[in-house]
């Protein structure tokens, strides 16, 4: 690497007849595929909840750098003192005026791509994005994605003192149908739960497939009793959805974990899905078809 350098020079924002507005894209690092767009305003990226840009890597300081919008549009980027420094296109820098194309290495392992992108560019980036997210099979966002929207979630639930609910939810008896009616049936089940399950929730609730036969939901914004009725929902639509598959009528029910983030007991987001996990499984152990929370499990009507 050479030694740090300050660049100050005119920036020069591409000109097009489009209109184009500068990005920050993730090559490589957790989030890799994440775009960024700026804002007129000053941003920084760092490890911190302070952070307007906010990136998982042991090598990025709190308050890592800022991105400042110079005079005639450009994007200037600026060291905030950061333990192991900014580099762009390998050369440490601690004042620099970004051109299209920049690469930006924040940390040890992340590395970001400074653009101009106009809307079909960005759209398609999104695209690009949203088909390394998504589980192929069902269209669920897969567990790349429930991992890092679970922390940011909990983050900023944590930082605001706001309700946050997860659900987790396993088809019953699932290696049964595999094995009786092939994984073709299989796959159709899947395919079809998440379907009408996607179909029911808000906007603002992420549904992933977590494992084989293993989905989760985050809802924000609602506590306990949210996520209890909404556990209870879902169970109940899955049991009345009619999955056929190959002429063949196939009884379906999922077990179900649900709770709300409480400070006293979850320190971090991997502790809200080590207790969501533990109340799936007494769902299960309880009979299956069932909601299990904090408070107990709920057994459906017409049981016990």
């Amino acid at each position: 690497m050479s030694e740090e350098q300050t660049v100050i020079r005119r920036a020069r924002p591409p000109t097009t007849s489009g209109e184009r507005n500068a990005f920050v894209i993730v090559l490589s690092g957790r989030s890799v595929g994440k775009m960024f767009k700026l804002p007129q305003a000053d941003v920084t990226i760092g490890r911190s909840l302070d952070a307007e840009i906010r990136l998982e890597d042991e090598g990025i300081s709190r308050l890592h750098m800022r991105l400042s919008r110079v005079e005639d549009g450009g994007v200037r980027l600026t060291d905030l003192d950061s333990t192991n420094g900014g580099y762009v296109n390998g050369v440490r820098v601690h004042r620099h005026d970004l051109d299209d194309g920049d690469r930006i290495q924040v940390g040890s392992v992340t590395i970001l791509k400074f653009s101009y992108q106009d809307s079909l560019e960005e759209q398609f980036q999104q695209q690009l994005y949203e088909s390394a997210t998504r589980d192929p099979l069902t269209q669920a966002y897969n567990k790349r994605f429930f991992d890092e929207q679970l922390l940011k979630d909990f983050s900023h639930a944590q930082r605001h003192k706001l309700s946050l609910s997860l659900l987790m939810l396993d088809v019953d008896h699932f290696k049964k149908i595999n094995d009786e009616h092939g994984h073709p049936a299989g796959d159709h089940v899947l395919q079809r739960l998440a379907a009408c399950i996607m179909g029911s929730l808000r906007t603002e609730d992420a549904f992933c497939r977590v494992g084989g036969e293993e989905f989760t939901v985050i809802a924000r914004d609602s506590g306990l009793l949210h996520a209890t009725q909404l556990g209870e929902r879902l169970r109940r639509l899955t049991e009345a959805t009619k999955f056929v598959y190959d002429g063949v009528t196939l009884q379906v029910t999922v077990s179900v974990g649900a709770l709300s983030y409480v400070p006293e007991r979850h320190d971090t987001s991997e502790a809200m899905v080590a207790e969501v996990d533990q109340l799936l499984y007494a769902a299960k152990h309880a009979g299956r078809n069932r909601v299990a929370t904090p408070a107990g499990v709920i057994d459906p009507p017409g049981v016990g």
